[in-house]
């Protein structure tokens, strides 16, 4: 089958990248202008593992508007705030019988999916699979070869012949496929992790064996999963794994799976891009307030996370200037401060 990966970044070039590698045919479509171009002057995507051995891997890229490629399947791999604009840019080149197969963090794409792709032709799935985009053209897969793990299942939760290739092909890049039959709850599960982990990553700046090692980890960690997993009893939601099952997940890969890995969400944050947290964390205390129950603190996090990034782009010195400006004007101060210096003592 021929592939098409639709949003290039650090996670789409590897699931590309591996199937490319095991003999498939495959495309990438972005909108990046940065990306397409990088990767079209340097005829191809740079590669390297945990740092190491960076080599060029010959990658066809292509805008939406220009891609015409007949893909038997459709791997969408984009943030989920920029979906709705990739489905319609992408959309001339859909047709009836693409899959639509996806990994996608958080909650929020399968309606937008279904918009173009009947539920028969969605495949929903998770990445265990920890993946850095340096700078443009030029990504670092984490993890030894043939680490990490993806789970599948079919929006309809019945299998059939594309499915079981797709589970095939990605054996053959070293993916380590599950296909389940609960969609909802493999999708969910995934998010409950994300919603650890990513997050309390990204609120420190910390990488996943770091994060693990605190003491208070475990605390923190079960409040978020309880507080999940009551939510989805509630939604009628069954997750794939006992909440206890879950804290051991949580502990498996960021203790021996991807310890040196930082989330995306904290690559979004560093990058200057904003976080996925309203599909995570938000996600959950959404879908509670629906069942009449609060879980309050993914909702804490989610605000400080919000509140991270805002810091983050605040321009400090540009505020400074305006505080001893308009303090020079107001004839009625009770505290001048006459200096930059003076002011930042009390910031």
């Amino acid at each position: 089958m021929k592939y098409a990966v639709l949003g290039a970044g650090a996670m789409g070039l590897r699931f590309g990248v591996l199937l490319q590698e095991a003999g498939l045919d495959v495309d990438f479509v972005d909108s990046w202008d940065q990306q397409v171009e990088t990767i079209r002057a340097q005829k191809g995507v740079y590669v390297s593992r945990d740092g190491q051995n960076k080599h060029l891997v010959p990658a066809n890229i292509y805008y939406p508007e220009e891609y015409s490629g007949d893909a038997d399947v459709l791997v969408f791999f984009t943030k989920q705030y920029m979906l709705a604009d990739l489905l319609d840019r992408c959309a001339p080149f859909f047709n009836d019988t693409q899959y639509a197969l996806t990994c996608m963090n958080g909650m929020g794409h399968v309606e937008k999916l279904n918009q173009y792709f009947p539920p028969e032709r969605v495949i929903g799935g998770t990445a265990m699979i920890g993946t850095v985009l340096n700078k443009a053209g030029d990504v670092d897969f984490i993890g030894q070869k043939g680490a990490g793990s993806v789970n599948f299942a079919n929006q309809t939760e019945k299998s059939d012949e594309t499915t079981q290739q797709v589970v095939q092909d990605f054996k053959a890049a070293g993916m380590n496929p599950t296909l389940t039959s609960n969609f909802t709850g493999t999708l969910m599960a995934k998010v409950v992790f994300n919603s650890v982990v990513n997050t309390l990553c990204t609120m420190f700046k910390i990488r996943m064996g770091e994060f693990i090692q605190a003491p208070s980890v475990k605390d923190l960690s079960l409040q978020l999963i309880n507080e999940a997993y009551d939510v989805c009893e509630r939604a009628g939601i069954t997750l794939l794994c006992s909440r206890h099952e879950e804290w051991e997940q949580v502990v498996a890969v960021s203790r021996t799976g991807n310890p040196l890995h930082f989330p995306s969400m904290y690559q979004d944050l560093a990058n200057g891009r904003h976080t996925e947290v309203d599909y995570i964390n938000g996600y959950l205390y959404d879908l509670g307030k629906k069942y009449n129950y609060e879980a309050t603190t993914h909702n804490f996090l989610r605000n400080l996370v919000h509140l991270t990034e805002f810091t983050d782009k605040f321009d400090v010195d540009g505020f400074i200037d305006q505080v001893l400006e308009d303090n020079k004007k107001s004839e009625a101060a009770n505290v001048t401060l006459d200096t930059k210096e003076d002011l930042a003592k009390f910031a």
